[in-house]
């Protein structure tokens, strides 16, 4: 079920492990980690940027792949290692003078709860461990890692 409030969404946050990626590390033999990104969130970030709303990045994990991803996409902030995504958020509704009604937000688990339950728009995928503890505005068909992100962000688009 999509609210009606999405003509209000000026800005989008995202979570990285369990949407952007399946949530899982992937060492080689020497102990470097590893994450899989898909194409089709990229794609929604860019669908995003040509209905003029950017995108954020805040994830808890610090992880050098994710801001690679950040970069390639021009996504000009992204907060790594954020231990309160909720306190980043009303901080960057202060930087352009929003308010948490006027963001989307999709994440995945407990450290996102508190975000999701304040924004205007609140999405997770279905592989979310917290579906039980919250009910979003929006759950994805597509799962973390299978492009979770760009179905939510073409949700936001086409229902402007």
């Amino acid at each position: 079920m999509v609210n009606n409030n999405l003509n209000e969404i000026k800005l989008v946050l995202t979570d990285i492990d369990g949407v952007w990626t399946d949530s899982k590390f992937y060492y080689d033999e020497n102990g470097f980690a590893f994450k899989s990104f898909s194409t089709y969130d990229g794609m929604g970030v860019e669908l995003l940027k040509k209905k003029n709303i950017d995108t954020i990045i805040i994830s808890s994990e610090n992880c050098k792949a994710a801001e690679a991803r950040a970069k390639k996409l021009k996504i000009n902030q992204f907060f790594l290692g954020e231990k309160d995504k909720y306190q980043r958020a009303k901080s960057i509704c202060k930087q352009f003078n929003l308010n948490l009604k006027n963001l989307a937000f999709i994440g995945d688990d407990i450290n996102d709860l508190k975000l999701l339950k304040h924004v205007g728009f609140s999405a997770m995928p279905p592989n979310s461990p917290i579906l039980n503890l919250f009910k979003p505005n929006y759950t994805t068909k597509r799962s973390g890692g299978n492009g979770a992100f760009r179905e939510f962000a073409d949700v936001i688009i086409n229902n402007l």
